[in-house]
């Protein structure tokens, strides 16, 4: 997948050292972007597992209390994946854990950490444009940094990190 970018080489912050007025040019910064459409479907990958681990584990609390909690995990089942995703890629890490384990995390177009409320919108755009179809994401393949529709919508663009350690 390429090699990884050294940490101080990316912003924290938007009004750093490292600031950007628009994301790096793919072919200024290849390394930024180098591999990173197959990185998120291994990312995203990982997160199901991690998502579906956590609502199965809820499920059998239902079954274990026989049915009593089933209202609940109905209500928590769709928050889940929600929360999940907002609160990691709006956190310190801007990456959830499969982002994490595959190098890459979430940045502004300003070059800083995005803040919960963009992570929500990103969130939510992606899950509204799996709901609608799966073949939105194939706008990735079609611009030289791998954004999808979701991420275009939200101001926000997925960049290789160093070594999936949060930068």
């Amino acid at each position: 997948m390429g090699a990884d970018v050294a940490p101080e080489s990316l912003p924290d912050q938007p009004t750093g050292p490292f600031s950007w007025a628009e994301p790096p040019d793919h072919l200024s910064r290849p390394e930024l972007f180098d591999g990173v459409i197959l990185r998120r479907v291994f990312a995203y990958l990982i997160d199901v597992a991690i998502l579906l681990g956590v609502t199965g584990f809820l499920w059998v609390l239902v079954v274990l209390t026989l049915g009593m909690l089933a209202a609940l995990a109905a209500i928590l089942t769709p928050l889940i994946p929600l929360a999940y995703h907002t609160l990691l890629i709006g956190g310190p890490d801007s990456a959830t854990i499969g982002m994490r384990m595959t190098g890459v995390h979430v940045r502004r177009l300003d070059g800083g950490a995005p803040d919960y409320l963009q992570a929500g919108l990103l969130t939510l755009l992606f899950y509204a444009s799996m709901a609608l179809t799966g073949l939105l994401l194939i706008v990735a393949f079609f611009n030289e940094r791998g954004r999808c529709l979701h991420d275009y919508l939200s101001g926000t663009v997925i960049v290789v990190n160093a070594g999936g350690q949060a930068v």
